[in-house]
């Protein structure tokens, strides 16, 4: 049997249409978002990473997520962006990743989604400019996310030793452009909440 063991480690940043941080972090999906449904979007740079003996490093990829509800109830809607550069089997490996079939980290997809959009094959970019993450799909996301600073103005926010599904130690920050269109959305969260995770996933 192939080698199904697999990991990512890069970063992970999300926009969503909360007016304030997502009560989703620090509840475990469990108090509904602050407009009483999530849409969202995310982006993920995997700095190293592989499935199997399958190379996932340098690679990025782009999330659509909507819950009608908090998001411990399930019933999520997602839509899956893969790196244009990913070679075939890449491209497999991370299809199987977010759809939870590979199990680990990623499993809430498995057991939370309830609609799939699809999956597209296409450029994308995910870059740093000084504190701000860029996150770009050519004609479908373009966002630019900021950490909010804390007490001292030299740190960002955190929130530490959480028990959030993405990673433990998550950046507040705020959308200074977030903008999405895909699948029939047409959205705009710029002011709205962000947060920005160093990813360490692994499975199964």
């Amino acid at each position: 049997m192939a080698d199904q063991s697999w990991a990512m480690k890069g970063e992970f940043v999300r926009s969503c249409n909360c007016t304030l941080f997502c009560p989703c972090v620090v509840s475990r999906g469990d108090h509904p978002p602050t407009e009483g449904h999530c849409l969202a979007w995310a982006g993920i740079r995997i700095d190293a990473g592989h499935f199997g003996d399958v190379d996932l490093s340098g690679l990025n990829v782009g999330l659509i997520l909507e819950s009608p509800g908090p998001m411990s109830r399930g019933n999520w809607t997602v839509g899956l962006f893969v790196d244009a550069s990913a070679s075939i089997y890449a491209r497999k490996a991370i299809g199987k990743v977010f759809s939870g079939a590979a199990g680990g980290s990623a499993s809430p997809f498995a057991t939370h989604v309830g609609r799939f959009l699809g999956v597209e094959h296409i450029p994308i970019a995910y870059e740093t400019n000084g504190r701000t993450r860029v996150f770009r799909i050519p004609k479908i996301i373009d966002g630019e996310v900021t950490p909010i600073r804390g007490r001292d103005p030299e740190k960002d926010t955190v929130i530490s030793n959480s028990d959030y599904w993405i990673g433990p130690d998550i950046t507040v920050a705020r959308s200074d452009r977030s903008q999405l269109c895909a699948y029939g959305r047409n959205w705009d969260f710029a002011g709205r909440s962000a947060e920005i995770c160093k990813l360490d996933w692994r499975g199964p």
